[in-house]
């Protein structure tokens, strides 16, 4: 019975911390997560307008990932270091797609990772997939016109 009771606490304990631990795998990121709500004060408001109109003064990316995406995991590095590389040029910004269906679904994000390039002016265009971070600096030059 004692042994019973020892297994219960310690499992009570594990689960307690279990749910107090971030689930995002890199808690270290300094990249901002997106919510809906927060997605619709800095980004566009989809409730108010059908037309796009980005409301950011800097150009931004937006990673649409889910945390059990092995591929989300493998570019994560990528725009890390976009983010260090780029700082005070343009905003990376994380949507996870698990918890924010809402957006995922405006968005028609059927598959992931999904990078959403949002240029100041003019249309967002999305990358779809995990590519080299060559690849996301040429869309940062050529759709963003950001250059390091």
């Amino acid at each position: 019975m004692k042994t019973l009771l020892t297994v219960l606490f310690v499992g009570l304990q594990f689960a307690l911390w279990a749910q107090a631990t971030p689930s995002n795998t890199n808690s270290s990121s300094s990249i901002e997560h997106l919510t809906a709500a927060t997605f619709k004060q800095k980004i566009f408001d989809y409730s108010k307008s059908k037309t796009w109109n980005y409301k950011g003064k800097l150009p931004a990316i937006i990673d649409f990932y889910a945390d059990w995406c092995r591929p989300c995991k493998m570019i994560a590095p990528h725009l890390e270091a976009i983010q260090k590389d780029y700082k005070g040029k343009l905003h990376v910004y994380k949507v996870n797609t698990d918890k924010e269906q809402e957006l995922a679904q405006v968005f028609g994000i059927q598959s992931i990772p999904a990078v959403l390039f949002i240029p100041v002016s003019g249309q967002p265009q999305m990358l779809i997939g995990a590519h080299p971070k060559e690849e996301y600096e040429k869309q940062i030059k050529t759709v963003l016109k950001v250059s390091k």
